[in-house]
Formats: structure tokens, C-alpha cells, sequence
């Protein structure tokens, strides 16, 4: 009888253990997931399909040469050549360390770059402007943040490339780097320039 009564609790104690184990083992692979998870490879619906058609008025109080600077107007997506559309705002610290590559970008290639303020100040947009350049060839505000959603834009910041027909052919999530400019976007903007209508 002794044998029976301690073996009992003895296997209480072991069953009551099976839960933590399967937490733990479920939480490790969680956590692998997370580092070796790659945010800037978030699927985009829209990859081959027209950029959406929206057009968007310019930054209140913007000007370029005293006059307004261009709001963002949809007509202007299939000029024949590539294009990059890049969501921003004054708030995203990822946009103040992604900017100055943009402006590489635009001194390297010739691309066309125009922006999309999202759900900022117009004040805080034309300091941010003023403070680290404007390379944009005009830039819509999307105040209510609906562009972005039909963008699909999951944060800030993201760009699209759109072949010269106004099609979305890639999409980066995140800050665009140094290396990424290098081997993704710049690589995606020239396979734009070959693409055929």
C-alpha cells in the first residue's frame, strides 16, 4: 500500500508538469519565429496590380519656388517610367534615418519619388522637410490614414516601385537601408524599367 500512495501524488505531480512543458516548448518557438522573422517580406495583395487611385492634396503651406508644391495625383503613376511612392511622417523615427537614402536614391538613379505624409501635421511636415531636404517630386497628405489602407500599409515607413504603367511591382516594409537600396530597390526599379505594358 505504501508503493500505491506514493506513487499516486508521484504521478499527479508529473501530469500537472505537461501543460508547463507544452507552454514552453510553444513560447521557444514563438520567440525563434520573432528573430528570424523578416518584416519587410509582409505579402502585399496588391504586387501586379494598379497602385490605388486616390488622389491626395500637398502638405498645407508647402511650396517649392513660391509656389504650391504638387499634391499627388494618380493620372501621373503611368508616365512610361518607373516611379517610387514612399509613405512618411514627421513622428517616425524610421522615416528620419530612411531619409537621407531616399535622397541617394533620387541623386543615383533619376527615379521619380513622391511621398505620402500619413496622418501628420503640416506644420510638423514642412520642419521635417525643411530640415532634412525634400526630395519628393510632390507628396499627397492622407490625413485620415485611408490611403494607407488602400495601400495596405501596415506602418511607417513603406515604399512601392510602380512600373512605368502604374502597376505596384514591389513593396518594402520598414526603413530603407543602405544595403536594401543597393539590393532590392534598386533592382526593382530598374526591372521596372524593363517591364512592358
Amino acid at each position: 500500500m505504501t508503493e500505491t500512495a506514493t506513487t499516486k501524488p508521484a504521478r499527479g505531480n508529473a501530469l500537472r508538469l505537461i501543460p508547463v512543458a507544452i507552454f514552453l516548448v510553444m513560447a521557444a518557438v514563438f520567440a525563434f519565429a520573432l528573430k528570424t522573422g523578416d518584416p519587410t517580406k509582409l505579402p502585399s495583395a496588391l504586387i501586379g496590380k494598379p497602385a490605388p487611385n486616390l488622389a491626395l492634396a500637398s502638405v498645407e503651406g508647402l511650396d517649392k519656388d513660391g509656389k504650391p508644391f504638387p499634391g499627388l495625383d494618380p493620372a501621373a503613376y503611368a508616365t512610361g517610367k518607373p516611379l517610387v511612392v514612399n509613405f512618411w511622417a514627421s513622428w517616425c523615427a524610421p522615416c528620419v534615418a530612411e531619409h537621407p537614402v531616399l535622397v541617394k536614391m533620387v541623386k543615383d538613379t533619376g527615379v521619380d519619388l513622391v511621398g505620402i505624409n500619413h496622418k501628420d501635421q503640416a506644420a510638423n511636415a514642412r520642419r521635417f522637410l525643411a530640415r532634412y531636404g525634400n526630395p519628393y517630386r510632390a507628396i499627397g497628405t492622407d490625413g485620415d490614414g485611408r490611403a494607407a489602407i488602400e495601400w495596405g500599409v501596415y506602418g511607417m515607413p513603406e515604399t512601392f516601385v510602380l512600373d512605368g504603367q502604374g502597376r505596384i511591382v514591389y513593396k518594402h516594409v520598414g526603413p530603407i537601408s543602405e544595403e536594401t537600396l543597393a539590393t532590392k530597390v534598386i533592382p526593382a526599379i530598374k526591372a521596372a524599367a524593363g517591364a512592358k505594358s
